[in-house]
């Protein structure tokens, strides 16, 4: 594995994580996590791609996030990665890393051969954390992130009540989120600054598959809904028995998805 260095338009350094060859996939991974969260699904793909992960730098350990922190900014930390790869680009993202793909294809359309966006939860008719995120900042404030950790899965993922409990209940679940906490904050507030509304994507004339869960929260498919019925080139794939996070519980299934993808737009 190789580690990409480039400068995003702001002067701040940006990495990613290099691997495999073949045609390219530059992966933008969720929030909460960090871009070895991927290491299942990229596993069965690095044998014939070559496989790009963005390390995104609200989710670097340490990091200190400006209170200016956005989806434009995001939006540029990918676009400086993809101008290091040779084209055609299949760019991947899922969650909040989806909607910085969207923001960065809106931004370079020609960039990229097709997008393949998994679940992202843009705010097409109401905002992703609103009163939630409040009550999230302050408990941030207030130095409590196992309350950060159950307001952004209960009320704003809308993961069921019992499941989040057993999430904070367990040491390793509880521990990864805290040391992503405050930059899921700063996640959920960018997503939001973006506004409701999404007819400028109607534009966005490139091969979007959409993926959703067929357990997934009801607000990440209805946001989902409404993207596909925006953008001009999307299809819709649906994984049978899974929710928000295939990359973990599903790895093989979601690869074998992103395979028959990119062969489409690649190969």
């Amino acid at each position: 594995m190789a580690e990409l260095v480039t400068t995003s338009t702001d002067g701040m350094p940006i990495t990613a994580l290099d691997n495999g060859r073949g045609p390219t996939l530059l992966l933008v991974h969720g929030g909460g996590g960090d871009a070895t969260s991927w290491d299942g699904v990229i596993r069965s793909l690095t044998d014939d791609f070559r496989v790009v992960r963005v390390t995104r730098r609200v989710y670097v350990p340490g990091a200190s996030i400006p209170p200016t922190h956005s989806m434009a900014v995001e939006a540029a930390d990918v676009l400086a990665i993809a101008g290091l790869l040779d084209r055609p680009v299949l760019l991947v993202g899922h969650s909040s890393g989806a909607v910085a793909a969207l923001e960065a294809a809106l931004l370079a359309p020609e960039m990229f051969a097709g997008l393949f966006l998994y679940e992202p939860p843009m705010p097409t008719r109401s905002l992703v954390g609103a009163e939630a995120a409040q009550r999230a900042r302050e408990a941030l404030a207030a130095g409590d992130p196992d309350e950060v950790m159950r307001i952004h899965l209960r009320d704003i993922v809308q993961l069921p009540a019992e499941l989040v409990e057993a999430l904070v209940a367990d040491p390793k679940a509880l521990a990864a989120f805290v040391s992503k906490a405050a930059g899921q904050v700063a996640d959920t507030d960018a997503l939001d600054a973006l506004g409701v509304g999404v007819d400028r994507f109607r534009r966005l004339d490139v091969p979007t598959t959409l993926v959703e869960g067929d357990m997934s929260p009801a607000h990440l498919r209805e946001r989902l809904a409404d993207l596909a019925v925006t953008l001009p080139r999307a299809q819709v794939r649906t994984l049978a028995g899974q929710g928000h996070a295939a990359h973990l519980t599903a790895p093989e299934v979601l690869a074998d998805t992103i395979r028959e993808v990119a062969e489409r737009v690649l190969c």
